[in-house]
């Protein structure tokens, strides 16, 4: 058997090119002492992966040019030299964009394939679920009867977030790109309404939508979004940031006007990162699991086939091609 790892050749300057990235073939990794080799099934894309090709300041470590580009993955126990981790078992990792990598058990769980589906592990059951819950929960602090908005709302984290609401008793309106994607979110997930940004009449939309204004907005994109929603509002209404998609490529893009309603609506809005309240994270898991398995929780998920084919898939992730969760099927 012989690995094939993609890995960061140069970082991008604006919108991320195939030739950011570079595959190559290797050895398989052998266990060391201590270590486990994981075959990766599948393979996470996540937009939080662009703002790792840069060499800037952020909440976590840049990705190094030159080695394999980071990533989580799901995959089976190949090789083990560690007592917690058999031959046999579902695990999932930080091996990054590989199709065989080396662990020693830092960062991983178990995993099983039998509760849910084992790509669900990387989507509503993994981190994008965890996000949603912890930004919605903790951030946006819902309570019943009250208007939830969600941009990105058919992806892995937004469409999270409004079935969540809903479960608690709000109202949830989603903004998403193209009618496909709107009506999903209304007629599959539930929503109450959905808002096709692409379809030119955002504002005219939110006016529809929410005509008791917007109590909590979970943003995933930033930008001129976040910029017609702040006119919307309410009084004390709560903004959970956990994406700026909208300016990976082009920081401009990212300019706010509607600044005033902070101050006027006593609006808070708050930075997150699921990693800063690893305290959650069972709870959290426990019941988005609960929720997958009982089905009552659904989720979407797009699929490239082929480790060499994930570049294309990330860049088409980055320009909202993906519906749903993007992920790589490996085996």
């Amino acid at each position: 058997m012989k690995n094939m790892q993609v890995l960061l050749a140069t970082r991008p300057h604006g919108a991320v090119e195939q030739s950011n990235f570079r595959i190559i073939e290797s050895e398989v990794p052998a266990a060391r002492e201590g270590e486990f080799v994981v075959r990766a099934h599948w393979l996470s894309l996540d937009p939080y992966m662009r703002g790792r090709m840069d060499d800037v300041k952020s909440y976590a470590k840049s990705a190094v040019v030159g080695d394999v580009m980071v990533g989580t993955a799901v995959g089976q126990v190949i090789e083990s030299r560690n007592d917690k981790y058999k031959v046999g078992d579902f695990v999932e990792t930080r091996t990054g964009w590989q199709l065989f990598g080396a662990s020693d058990g830092g960062g991983v769980r178990k995993v099983d394939p039998d509760y849910v589906p084992l790509s669900a592990y990387l989507g509503a059951v993994g981190m994008p679920g965890v996000t949603a819950w912890i930004g919605l929960n903790e951030h946006g602090r819902p309570k019943a009867g009250e208007t939830v908005v969600v941009s990105a709302a058919s992806g892995a984290v937004g469409s999270v977030v409004g079935q969540l609401a809903k479960l608690k008793g709000c109202t949830a309106v989603g903004i998403a790109g193209g009618r496909a994607k709107c009506d999903y979110v209304v007629n599959e997930l539930g929503f109450d309404a959905c808002i096709d940004y692409k379809a030119g009449a955002l504002d005219a939309g939110l006016t529809a939508a929410c005509p008791r204004g917007v109590d909590v907005y979970f943003d995933n994109v930033g930008g001129r979004i976040l910029d017609s929603v702040l006119k919307h509002m309410n009084a004390f209404s709560r903004i959970p940031l956990c994406g700026l998609i909208s300016g990976y490529d082009d920081p401009d893009a990212l300019a706010v006007r509607n600044f005033r309603s902070f101050l006027v609506n006593r609006t808070q809005l708050r930075g997150f990162i699921c990693s800063d309240h690893l305290d959650l994270w069972k709870p959290a898991l426990k019941e988005l699991g609960a929720l997958v398995h009982e089905g009552k929780l659904k989720y979407r998920e797009s699929i490239a086939v082929g480790l060499e084919n994930a570049p294309a898939a990330f860049i088409g992730l980055l320009k909202g091609h993906n519906f749903g969760k993007q992920l790589v099927k490996l085996i």
